[in-house]
């Protein structure tokens, strides 16, 4: 009875943890979204850059989780905090070691020599050593716990290095194809000014026209072909940026279809709620806070002592030929209680900043969640209000040609100067480019959105940069589930 009493007593103790257990702080979050795309589609679990129909975007971002260095540093740190999880979880299991020494010792001294034989000892010992620290206050469970949730952050870091890889490459190659249609339109503009001006200077030169009209001509032209090569600047420049998330050194990046001709038009359908789930960046803050939140525990235990059994056993002898016999043997079993009297302020403090911690990774984990919605809502006004911009925009292109056309019928039936004509050649020039622009904030609306709200593409995603960085003799951590995130 004595025994069973003492065992539900220590049971009892080995079960008590110092330390607030964690509740995830309250968030108010909308019941919607303040624009709302009414054509929308939840395929925000699906690979949403093909979306795009174009192989080569698709090519890219998989050569882009293949390869990206961020991607790699990102998995090399996960295997940091699993190793270093191991090791404090290493505290719950008693510690077992050796011990062996060899000793030989020589007595000049007079008075002690005649003591011993020719003055010499010799000392020959093995030992087998074990201590074990009960976890009484939980300690070594709260340090576990923290070392538990910075492996997930860490995990999560990774997830959200993957969505903004994906994000960048999408968002950069829309406006790599967005710079050659502008290009494009800054060649063919130069080209058909260049041809103008040709004209205008034969007819100068017969005395028809005047140095003024041939000045407006020749401004209209160098216009265009400036716009050429800043245009090209961008364009290597860009590449140059998609060849770093690539993880490869700058060159050329290879064309799909034009942007006109991209397809992707639909946005994830989704609640506040869902977003809680699908940010890696939320469920990492979530991760920080649990960690804080342990910490505490680890720092409040300082207050209590700690206790240790020890045991020890082995062989020692002056003589190796019966260096392992019965004789020899020895052992030696105990146990120690440590605990602080007056540590001037140490651990009160220690606690004071693990609370202090905790408190800001409440307000860090509640500000992520705010930024998340922020961001979304900001994707999807770009999306609706980017949409009714290029309408528009669309409609007064149409309307520029037609003016350009007319204004040409008249200048060369002599019913306008030619002023006419350049000013609805530079609107229209202008307005193409425009358009191209507006084209471009539609598509990086719609990148933007699944950027923002996360999802199960992540993980798809995710696959394939873990054919690279964590091979089959490597295993991954398993995914986060959502009772482990604390998420309901």
């Amino acid at each position: 009875m004595r025994y069973l009493m003492l065992s539900l007593l220590l049971g009892m103790l080995l079960a008590c943890s110092v330390g607030p257990n964690y509740e995830r702080p309250e968030v108010k979050t909308p019941d919607s979204w303040h624009y709302q795309v009414a054509a929308a589609a939840d395929i925000a679990n699906t690979e949403w850059w093909s979306g795009f129909n174009d192989p080569v975007l698709d090519q890219l971002v998989q050569s882009a989780l293949e390869n990206n260095l961020d991607v790699r540093i990102a998995a090399s740190r996960i295997e940091q905090f699993s190793a270093q999880l191991n090791v404090t979880r290493s505290n719950y299991y008693p510690q077992i070691g050796y011990g062996a020494s060899a000793r030989r010792r020589g007595v000049k001294d007079a008075a002690i020599a005649p003591l011993v034989t020719d003055g010499i000892t010799d000392n020959y010992q093995a030992t087998i050593n074990i201590g074990w620290e009960l976890d009484i206050w939980g300690r070594v469970r709260r340090a576990s716990e923290a070392a538990r949730a910075d492996l997930w952050a860490a995990d999560e870091v990774r997830r959200t290095v993957i969505l903004s890889l994906v994000s960048s490459v999408a968002t950069s190659y829309v406006g790599l194809r967005a710079l050659d249609r502008q290009l494009e339109i800054a060649v063919q503009t130069r080209e058909t000014r260049r041809e103008g001006l040709s004209l205008f200077e034969l007819q100068f030169a017969g005395g028809v026209i005047g140095e003024l009209q041939l000045a407006q001509v020749r401004s209209e032209f160098e216009s265009a072909a400036a716009a050429v090569p800043a245009f090209e600047r961008d364009i290597a420049q860009l590449e140059n940026a998609i060849s770093l998330l690539l993880g490869r050194p700058p060159g050329p990046i290879p064309r799909g279809l034009p942007i006109a001709q991209f397809q992707l038009d639909r946005v994830p359908a989704n609640v506040p709620s869902e977003l809680l789930i699908r940010r890696p960046d939320i469920r990492r803050a979530e991760q920080q806070l649990i960690a804080a939140n342990a910490q505490i525990g680890v720092a409040r235990a300082a207050y209590f002592p700690s206790i240790s059994l020890t045991t020890l056993t082995g062989f020692v002898s002056g003589d190796l030929a019966s260096w392992f016999k019965q004789d020899s043997r020895f052992w030696g079993t105990g146990g120690e209680l440590l605990g602080p009297i007056f540590a001037g302020g140490r651990i009160k403090g220690n606690v004071k900043r693990a609370e202090a911690l905790q408190r800001e990774f409440v307000f860090n984990y509640r500000q992520t969640i705010l930024v998340a919605l922020s961001e979304v809502e900001d994707a999807l006004v770009q999306i609706e209000k980017s949409r009714e911009q290029l309408a528009s925009e669309q409609r007064r292109v149409d309307a520029l040609l037609n003016y350009t056309r007319l204004a040409k019928i008249r200048y060369d039936n002599g019913y306008t100067s030619y002023l006419e004509v350049l000013d609805a050649q530079r609107s229209l020039f202008t307005s193409q480019l425009n358009l191209v622009n507006v084209q471009t904030n539609v598509y990086v609306g719609l990148i933007n959105t699944y950027k923002a709200m996360g999802g199960g593409w992540v993980q798809l995603a995710e696959q394939d940069a873990d054919k690279v960085d964590f091979p089959e003799d490597k295993p991954k951590p398993k995914p986060l589930a959502d009772d482990q995130a604390g998420l309901e």
